[in-house]
């Protein structure tokens, strides 16, 4: 789902600067961080890595984080709403875990200096990307089930390389990440396949047109394609991408025609056929200015989800200001005590 993050353009301004000449001494690091690289080597948070390695990561671990976060609001909307008791209970424990992985991730971040403030202030002020996929209103409880399948699916076909991302902080969180993804994955095709084969003509008919609303952008949120993608050339170089966007989007495809065809869905594309020649299969336009309308902030819930966010990030002011001065009057009983001399020796 995060490829977008990769594919964001960096500050025009930044890319005006002209670059200083490197040391000899930068330039020394700048060989053993590529030959690094280039042997597989995991990256730490304390080791040197270049300025451009580093805000490349900080850019897309937090909008991955973001995404996570936001990702909370389509779903947590059906929570009161589930059909049973059962659902309801898989649905409370998915959206915990997206609200776990935004703050796996916001850590990791961290650990390249930066400040989850910063970090959500960039959201709140719109000035950080997350997710396009987050911008589309859940409208039945087929779409809950469909984002578990496409979207999560989706999710996944992306993350997994990412537990092979050279920078280790990054990739030890998507190792947990991705195990709870393949839940979320399954607990929506099982949502699905119980309304398609116990359910009625009406509920039957509701999975299909969710489906027929979720498709097209679901195989979007792999980003643009390989030649219009304008970083994912050095992320790959760097290790931090290990597929490309047009390879991830395919593998995905090839996946879930198959599973279509167990749940007894269409996917809405006249196009979409097998071809032996590239061993995967062929589909129908991409309407990508759909995408960047989305990404760029004019899709069909942008405003609402960030408004969403910020009201929550507000309300919980008290929270996290009660939690600080908890944490501050700790830490100074702490300093009384550590500074009162030993019994003994007061005698």
């Amino acid at each position: 789902m995060y490829t977008q993050a990769m594919d964001t353009h960096p500050d025009p301004a930044a890319a005006r600067a002209p670059a200083a000449a490197p040391s000899e001494r930068e330039a020394e690091l700048q060989r053993r961080f590529d030959a690094r690289i280039d042997a597989g080597d995991f990256i730490e948070a304390k080791d040197w890595m270049p300025e451009d390695y580093r805000r490349t990561l900080v850019r897309q671990i937090s909008q991955h984080a973001h995404s996570e976060i936001v990702g909370m609001l389509p779903e947590g909307n059906w929570i009161s709403r589930a059909p049973t008791l059962k659902r309801k209970a898989i649905l409370i424990a998915k959206v915990q875990d997206e609200g776990g992985h935004g703050l796996y991730l916001y850590a990791a971040a961290e650990t390249l200096g930066t400040s989850r403030d910063a970090m959500i202030d960039g959201l709140h002020r719109g000035k950080a990307k997350y997710s396009s996929i987050f911008n589309y209103p859940t409208l039945t409880w087929a779409d809950v089930g469909v984002i578990g399948w496409l979207v999560d699916g989706a999710a996944i076909m992306n993350q997994v390389p990412i537990c092979r991302c050279s920078f280790a902080p990054y990739a030890r969180a998507m190792i947990r990440i991705c195990r709870e993804e393949s839940f979320h994955q399954r607990q929506g095709f099982d949502a699905l396949l119980t309304m398609m084969r116990d359910g009625t003509d009406e509920q039957r008919a509701m999975v299909q047109d969710a489906v027929d609303r979720w498709w097209w952008p679901s195989i979007m949120m792999f980003g643009p394609p390989d030649d219009q993608s304008p970083n994912s050339a050095q992320s790959m170089r760097w290790g931090i991408k290990r597929v490309s966007n047009d390879e991830l989007r395919a593998r995905f495809i090839d996946a879930t025609v198959e599973q279509a065809k167990v749940l007894g869905v269409t996917l809405p594309d006249p196009a979409l056929k097998w071809n032996e020649a590239r061993q995967h299969h062929d589909h129908g336009p991409i309407d990508w200015s759909e995408f960047k309308r989305v990404i760029g902030g004019d899709g069909p819930c942008n405003r609402e989800r960030l408004a969403a966010r910020v009201r929550a990030w507000e309300a919980g002011a008290w929270v996290r200001e009660a939690a600080l001065a908890h944490a501050r009057k700790r830490a100074d009983t702490r300093a009384r005590v550590e500074g009162q001399p030993e019994e003994s020796e007061a005698r």
